[in-house]
């Protein structure tokens, strides 16, 4: 099996509910955010939000696991615990985790 390159956690629960607050994404993201010399919130390519599908999710590149452990742990118990979809995307076909 080929590790994964990105995860996608959705803003959708596993049971299709629409995930609230609807800034969720911009809050977690805002972990390893920046603001740039604009006085702008920079986004970091290892975790930012994204619109896929039309559902508010978040996109973390795999390496924020081994440059941010306790963050991506964070990030993976708060989706666990309310049951957001994760997607695994990467070199081999895509996974879903959570797919019941």
């Amino acid at each position: 099996m080929a590790r994964p390159l990105r995860i996608i956690i959705e803003g959708q629960t596993n049971d299709g509910k629409t995930f609230r607050p609807s800034d969720w994404s911009e809050r977690l993201s805002d972990l390893l955010a920046e603001f740039g010399r604009d006085q702008r919130i920079q986004y970091s390519p290892l975790l930012r939000p994204v619109i896929r599908n039309g559902v508010r999710s978040i996109a973390m590149d795999d390496r924020i696991q081994a440059h941010h452990p306790a963050i991506y742990q964070q990030i993976m118990q708060f989706a666990e615990a309310n049951k957001l979809k994760i997607v695994y995307e990467g070199e081999g076909p895509v996974m879903h985790a959570n797919a019941a």
